[in-house]
């Protein structure tokens, strides 16, 4: 099982994180979100992390040169594509997640044309959850994010049969600061599934 523990800013949050089990730490580039940070920062705190822990860079509807330069100074090994770019136009990343929010019209079938490693599968909103029923039908390697912590990541696990799941918010003590107590309880009821 994938997981990944997004929204890092800092050393403290992610030592915790990689000590705790995580497969991957996701950094947001998206200078409007509570949990941005620039490209100097993720590398400082990358630069602390296993290399055996994914770093991942999250952005929204970012210029593709801009990407490339931020996944190259940061030392990313994944892009996260959250808006509506196209992953074709990244020809310099070679690992890339494509985020979709759920919806109640949502459509496996609408994910094919997406030339990606994985897709991320999130919830409408920033820490609400969707219907994890919906993703067990996707033949693709999913990850599913939106409303994750310890008391519902075996469930979803159960439901969907993911390839990795990622939490974020349900796991602050403030936006951009994990809470060590509850990250620690998600990596072990996730691993454990």
């Amino acid at each position: 099982m994938m997981v990944k523990i997004c929204g890092i800013t800092n050393v403290d949050d992610a030592l915790a994180a990689a000590e705790g089990g995580a497969s991957a730490l996701g950094f947001n580039f998206w200078p409007r979100s509570p949990r941005y940070v620039t490209a100097e920062a993720a590398a400082r705190v990358i630069e602390r992390v296993p290399a055996t822990v994914w770093k991942v860079g999250v952005f929204v509807d970012e210029d593709p040169g801009t990407v490339e330069k931020i996944a190259r100074e940061a030392r990313l090994d994944v892009v996260q594509l959250h808006g509506e770019e196209k992953a074709a136009n990244f020809p310099a990343v070679t690992r890339i997640w494509k985020a979709i929010r759920i919806r109640g019209d949502f459509d496996a079938a609408l994910l094919d044309p997406y030339p990606v490693e994985a897709i991320l599968l999130d919830g409408p909103g920033n820490g609400v959850a969707f219907d994890w029923k919906l993703a067990a039908g996707v033949s693709r390697k999913v990850i599913i994010a939106g409303g994750l912590d310890s008391e519902n990541v075996r469930t979803v696990i159960e439901r969907a049969r993911p390839w990795g799941v990622d939490a974020c918010s349900r796991l602050e003590s403030a936006a951009g600061k994990k809470d060590h107590g509850k990250m620690a309880q998600f990596l072990k009821a996730a691993l454990t599934s």
